[in-house]
């Protein structure tokens, strides 16, 4: 089963977008049809090779005006129908002011209808007589038509001008989200700089080879992966991990794509293709991110199908039946029925829904968020339980020593900082614990403990020997008879003689992001493969819910499943290499660390491009504004649609209030929809 995917031009409406992709899929040659509206791109599977020909013919059976290409294309038709519109409205305008004979008033009107409306007709009949049904084309021709029948001349031609420029604004503003969106995502270098002999030529990326030597100039993006082997600069890499920091580079350190130099040329060697980039793959994840449909983008589609069926079916009713049950006249039950016609199109919700979504997953690969799908993006608003793997997640895997306080004052031995350290690596030297092995490494030496005797280990609590005839004790306050919070210290003949403080590797900002998601009720675990002294050491300074330890990898997957049958949504937090069964058996699988890791990329639902565990909280909270956002979108649009109909039904509303209701609320909620983008800067 092969991927094909391509450019769709010319689609300017979220529903028919939503045909398209329900066409396809009832197709047996494609599979996985997505259509999505918000980047113009059309993806399926197949075992079947079509040609663009056989593609388009089949697009056209649903959207006469839509067509597929491999590349973007300009629209050239739009100034020619823009010329043909205001044509039209300065005939019909002529026409209304000025004092003409009947005869020659309706020529000149039925001119500027068939002008207005000669597009939505014809596509109107192409779609009817291609088994696909109606939609707002034929809405819209059948209210304009029939006020004009009806004598309701100028309020047709009102109707079709003011559905015009709604949709000219409507256009406008979808370009407008759709450029924000891809300047936000404008991470490609388009050309490459490469090196032939002692000049250099441009070439288009994708023309790139391993180990081919290229230059990066200041202010360039780094066009493939690659190593340096000339030079050195600082790199921007905001666009991938969502930090500010620069970070230096250096001869032999590898380089990411979509990075900027920022400083000084560089030469690289090319270690990937540009299809094989981490730039490229970002790119692909991003654009194919919204083909995974959330929940509410379901439920509209569902509800989408039966809409403007229903619609249909309750203006003929009031075209019917209100001269039976009320005085209403039969022109006026069916001027009613045309204008409940006009309100009914739902691109109002099927264009800011999945709008919003995309806006929202664009905003998070900003911050180095990548979410793979509009589910995934809704779910985490819903979390209830969340589960860390310890090492590589809540730290960095290694303990450090960041002081040593000696308080030997009042023995009668004073020990320099040098004996100190002396003891402490003998002793240790013994040990295979984390943090003995912190200790050794105080000093680069081989170490000499051939005088170290009578050793214990006393689990969970330290260590004793003797050295020299002295009884040495290094270990826990608990062990040593100390106040101090250190986390070790050392007893010399049972005086305390200097307390050492280790840093636990725990990461920045952990503290928060539990403390956090504790607030918000989501119940959070730790998993590690560690002893259990670490563990629930770890953990306690966490304030983590429920800790297990000594787990092997299949330990991790069976109590990963014990844990999600007692909660809605389980996000499992890992390193995304020795964890990639559980990220992918997860609700949610959330892998970070180490940038453009296909194995974090591929196993994982959202991929942190960095180590900072507090973009967890940030992708929470877009998810929940997204939520906000599309929730007020749905009242809004719905509100004012039942409002006008049901004003419609009662004579309270005209034709001109019915297309705001469809146009104009559509156009607010795409205003709404870009409040996503403002919020999380």
């Amino acid at each position: 089963m092969n991927k094909y995917r391509y450019n769709i031009n010319n689609l300017d409406c979220a529903n028919c977008a939503r045909e398209i992709e329900e066409a396809l899929n009832e197709r047996s040659d494609f599979k996985n049809a997505s259509v999505n509206f918000s980047t113009c791109k059309v993806s399926y599977e197949s075992e079947k090779e079509f040609t663009l020909e056989e593609l388009n013919k089949i697009i056209k059976e649903v959207e006469p005006d839509a067509y597929l290409t491999e590349n973007k294309v300009d629209n050239v038709k739009k100034e020619f129908h823009l010329s043909i519109f205001l044509i039209a409205i300065i005939i019909s305008a002529f026409t209304y002011f000025f004092d003409l004979s009947k005869n020659t008033k309706l020529v000149l009107y039925i001119i500027s209808y068939a002008l207005l409306l000669y597009r939505p007709v014809i596509n109107a009949i192409k779609l009817l007589l291609k088994k696909n049904g109606i939609n707002e084309n034929a809405l819209i021709s059948i209210s304009c038509i029939g006020a004009f029948l009806l004598g309701e001349v100028m309020e047709g031609i009102m109707v079709i001008s003011l559905y015009t420029i709604g949709k000219l604004l409507e256009e406008k503003a979808i370009n407008k989200s759709r450029k924000s969106i891809n300047d936000l995502l404008n991470i490609k270098e388009p050309y490459a700089n490469l090196k032939t002999g002692k000049t250099f030529k441009k070439i288009p990326v994708e023309e790139v080879k391993i180990n081919d030597i290229l230059i990066v100039k200041k202010g360039e993006k780094i066009p493939v992966d690659g190593i340096v082997v000339k030079g050195s600069s600082l790199l921007d890499m905001t666009a991938l991990t969502g930090e500010s920091n620069l970070v230096q580079k250096n001869i032999n350190d590898e380089v990411l794509s979509g990075s900027i130099n920022s400083k000084d040329i560089i030469e690289i060697k090319a270690t990937s293709e540009f299809k094989d980039s981490t730039v490229s793959k970002i790119i692909e994840l991003l654009e194919t991110a919204t083909d995974k449909k959330s929940k509410t983008e379901t439920t509209v589609t569902k509800i989408s199908k039966i809409y403007t069926p229903l619609i249909i079916g309750l203006a003929l009713l009031i075209a019917v039946f209100l001269p039976v049950v009320s005085n209403t006249s039969l022109t006026t039950s069916i001027y009613r029925s045309l204008t409940f016609l006009v309100i009914s199109c739902p691109c109002a919700i099927a264009i800011s829904i999945p709008l919003s979504y995309f806006t929202a997953i664009g905003v998070a690969s900003k911050k180095g968020i990548l979410i793979k799908g509009s589910n995934y993006l809704d779910n985490l608003s819903n979390i209830t339980s969340i589960i860390f793997d310890k090492t590589g997640t809540l730290t960095n895997g290694s303990f450090n020593v960041s002081s040593i306080e000696i308080t030997d004052d009042n023995l009668k031995d004073k020990y320099t900082m040098d004996e100190i350290i002396n003891i402490l690596i003998k002793g240790e030297s013994y040990s295979n614990h984390p943090i003995a092995n912190s200790i050794i490494k105080l000093k680069d030496i081989e170490v000499d403990n051939s005088d170290v005797k009578d050793f214990k280990e006393i689990t969970g609590g330290g260590i004793s020997f003797t050295l020299d005839k002295k009884h040495i004790t290094i270990g826990s306050s608990k062990m040593c008879a100390c106040q101090n919070d250190a986390m070790i210290h050392l007893n010399i003949n049972g005086k305390h003689v200097a307390s050492i403080t280790i840093d636990d590797g725990i990461k920045a900002n952990t503290k928060n992001v539990i403390k956090y998601l504790k607030d918000n009720n989501i119940r959070t675990y730790m998993f590690t493969g560690d002893k259990k002294d670490i563990a629930l050491d770890i953990g306690k300074k966490l304030e983590i819910d429920e800790i297990k330890y000594e787990m092997l990898p299949q330990d991790k997957f069976k109590y990963y499943e014990n844990i999600s049958k007692l909660n809605d949504i389980t996000v499992f937090v890992g390193d995304g290499i020795n964890d990639a069964p559980v990220l992918k058996r997860a609700d949610i699988g959330i892998s970070m660390g180490e940038v453009g890791s296909d194995v974090a990329i591929e196993a994982s639902d959202i991929v942190i491009m960095g180590d900072d565990l507090a973009k967890i909280t940030v992708a929470i909270n877009i998810s929940k504004y997204t939520k906000k956002i599309i929730k007020q979108n749905l009242i809004f649009a719905m509100t004012v649609k039942i409002l006008i109909l049901l004003l419609s039904i009662f004579g309270f509303a005209n034709m001109w209030m019915a297309v705001f209701a469809d146009t104009g609320v559509t156009l607010l909620t795409i205003i709404n929809t870009l409040r996503i983008m403002k919020k999380f800067r």
